[in-house]
């Protein structure tokens, strides 16, 4: 066996690894154009709801009777899908219309009050900060956007 020495095997041109690595598929392209239509499901999904949908009726039945007979986990199931967990409530709360950073002062003043009052929860008043939060970014990005457009047409 001879030893061919390693200078005389030639550099890869091309980057294999990190940042500046050559690949197949360019950005933003699918490396299979003709691959499973959007939407389609795969066979053996299929055939399970087959199945399930066959014996859905039979599992019902057998659920309902295990939940008469004292199987708390059973009527735990049956519970769950005619009472579901409730998923949050509509809030009344009246706050100042938001055009400055005082107003978001004023907003959340009104939201720490109405949650110290009892008349929101306190995770109801996190959901309504967090909206301002968004407001105030929004805010934010039009301010800067104008300072920006300010400064390159000087």
């Amino acid at each position: 066996m001879t030893r061919i020495p390693l200078t005389i095997i030639p550099p890869t041109p091309l980057a294999t690894t990190g940042r500046k690595q050559v690949c197949r598929w360019k950005p933003g392209r699918s490396g299979n154009p003709a691959g499973r239509a959007q939407g389609s499901r795969h066979r053996a999904h299929v055939a399970l709801d087959a199945i399930g949908q066959d014996a859905a009726e039979d599992i019902l039945h057998a659920v309902i009777r295990e939940a008469k007979a004292g199987d708390m986990r059973a009527a735990e199931i049956i519970l769950a899908r005619i009472w579901p967990a409730p998923r949050g409530r509509h809030v009344r709360l009246t706050l100042p219309e938001i055009n400055s950073a005082a107003d978001l002062t004023r907003a959340l003043t009104t939201i720490i009050t109405a949650t110290s009052s009892g008349e929101i929860t306190p995770d109801e008043a996190n959901i309504i900060a967090s909206v301002l939060e968004t407001t105030r970014r929004a805010m934010e990005l039009g301010n800067i956007e104008e300072r920006l457009n300010a400064l390159e047409n000087k």
